[in-house]
This record gives structure tokens, C-alpha cells and sequence, in this order.
């Protein structure tokens, strides 16, 4: 037996308002055409679902059986279209983001408030990740997108835009104010302890790399799980750390550490934004992705 999915929402309406006048109102139809529908209805099942009255449409014993199973379906459905025209309209919805710590201040955060101010209503849900941990996500579809910063393997499966570049800078503390007399090459950096990010960061093995270049090897005396860990460590002088200079800037402007000069810059970095290449995007992370990019690009 085939019923229309509409027959059966005109009978909820009828049933819902006890009147066909009524029903048809709420449904934008006439009240001839409600009629006819659910006589087809009633014929169909073989057996009457309403009382009629000139005064009153009440539910006979079989319409208050069919209803109980046909109002929890269409009011299922009607969740369905309300939630989806709250996030077509921007007025709902939620993205997830994976993204590394520089990433995360550099870019997103900006961004994220400017996003809230239009879109209140969309919700967020951010992981702070390691750059190899924030790709995982993505292509795990554990995050619709990702911002990462370079060094980063390429991906097939993935779109990688760069959004902005910067350089870390050397950094020290009040015990190492000597250094700030003149630039210092890499070699004599080694001279001094080091503080880095732990191994297996995508930022350990670019300077692992670059001091190789260097003829150099890289030795931490501390490794930092996290770069905001990085500027105390470097506060309390346990050694000569690398931020983003950005971050070295506002931490040198509130006294707390002094940004050394290098004979030749540290490597040129990138912030990226990375997508899956076989899955849309909702229209929320869309439109996040459109101002990350008039912004930055």
C-alpha cells in the first residue's frame, strides 16, 4: 500500500485542530482539497478516522491509533526542516575546527569574534592541536577544518590556502641581557640552553632541519609541550627559546623578555587553512572560510 507522506501530514493538521478549516489554513491550502484528501485517506484504510459534525472534526477510535504513530513522524520531520532552515539561514549549526596553538592566535581568533558578532547563533567546537594532530582530525572527519602551520606534508585528500607567513625570533631572559649586544649567529646560539617544543612537533623537526642545514645539531635542554609554555620557561631563565615574532613583540612590550638578534632570519613560516577535498562544507563553515579568507588572502 502507497500513501503519500502528505496525506498523512493533511490528517496530523485535521487531527491537531479538530477542523478542516483550520488545517487547511496552516497547511496554505484550500478546504475542498484537505476534504478530498483525507476521504482518499479513509478509503484507502478501509475505515473512517473522524467524526464529523456541524460543529466539531473529532478522532474515532482508529484516527487516534494512526495518530499516535503518524504525529511522532511528522514532528520529527518538522524538527528536521526547522533545523535545517536555521542553519541555511546561519541562524544554527556548528563547526568543529582543529587547529595548532600559533595557528589558533594568529589567525582564528580574530576572526571567530568578528563570526559571533553576525552569526550568533552558530556554535563551535575548537580542538588545540599539534599541527600532525590537527590533519588526523580532519581526515578522520573528527573537524571540518583545520588550521595548521607550516612545516606540513601534503595531502591529496586535502586544500591547503595559506592565510598569513611570519618568522619566529629568538627570545631570552633577563640572565641573558648580554647577548642583546650584537647579532649572533646560529652557531653561537648552540653555545646556550635551549628551549623548544617536544620532539615529534611539525615545528621541532623544522629546526631540527634547519640547524642541519647549518652544519648544526639541535639539542633542547627543555622541550615544551605547548608554545604558550615557551615565554614563562624563557622568563625564569631556563634558556633561549624560538616564537612567532609577533609573540615575542607583545611579550618584549610588557617587559618580560628581549627578542635577540640573529646574522641571518630564522625560517619563514606559514599559516595554513586545510579542508577536506571529497566532503562540501555546511553553509556556516563556508561562510567562516570566506571571511578567513577576504581577511588574510
Amino acid at each position: 500500500m502507497y500513501i503519500s507522506l502528505d496525506s498523512y501530514r493533511d490528517f496530523y493538521y485535521v487531527a491537531q485542530y479538530r477542523s478542516f478549516t483550520r488545517a487547511a489554513e496552516m497547511l496554505y491550502r484550500n478546504q475542498p482539497n484537505v476534504t478530498r484528501t483525507i476521504k482518499n485517506l479513509e478509503q484507502a484504510l478501509g475505515c473512517s478516522l473522524f467524526v464529523r459534525s456541524s460543529r466539531s472534526v473529532q478522532l474515532t477510535p482508529e484516527g487516534e491509533a494512526l495518530l499516535a504513530h503518524i504525529a511522532p513522524a511528522i514532528e520529527q520531520i518538522q524538527a528536521g526542516e526547522e533545523a535545517l532552515l536555521r542553519h541555511t539561514s546561519l541562524k544554527g549549526g556548528v563547526i568543529s575546527i582543529s587547529a595548532s596553538e600559533v595557528a589558533l592566535h594568529h589567525t582564528l581568533l580574530p576572526i571567530l569574534k568578528e563570526f559571533r558578532k553576525q552569526y550568533p547563533g552558530v556554535r563551535f567546537r575548537i580542538f588545540n592541536s599539534t599541527t600532525p594532530q590537527a590533519v588526523t582530525a580532519l581526515k578522520e572527519r573528527m573537524a571540518d577544518l583545520a588550521l595548521v602551520t607550516t612545516p606540513l606534508d601534503s595531502c591529496e585528500s586535502l586544500v591547503q590556502k595559506e592565510l598569513a607567513s611570519f618568522r619566529d625570533v629568538p627570545i631570552c631572559g633577563n640572565a641573558y641581557r648580554a647577548l642583546l649586544q650584537q647579532p649572533l649567529t646560529l652557531e653561537d646560539l648552540t653555545a646556550y640552553p635551549l628551549v623548544s617544543l617536544r620532539k615529534g612537533t611539525a615545528t621541532y623537526a623544522l629546526y631540527q632541519a634547519f640547524f642541519h642545514s647549518h652544519g648544526l645539531s639541535l639539542s633542547a635542554d627543555i622541550e615544551a609541550a605547548t608554545s604558550s609554555q615557551i615565554i614563562p620557561m624563557v622568563c625564569s631563565d631556563l634558556g633561549i627559546g624560538f616564537v612567532p615574532e609577533h609573540v615575542a613583540r607583545s611579550a618584549q612590550a610588557e617587559g618580560s623578555v628581549h627578542i635577540l638578534q640573529l646574522t641571518e632570519p630564522l625560517p619563514k613560516r606559514s599559516v595554513c587553512l586545510l579542508k577536506r577535498r571529497d566532503t562540501p562544507l555546511s553553509i556556516a563553515a563556508r561562510e567562516l572560510e570566506k571571511m578567513l579568507l577576504a581577511h588574510f588572502v
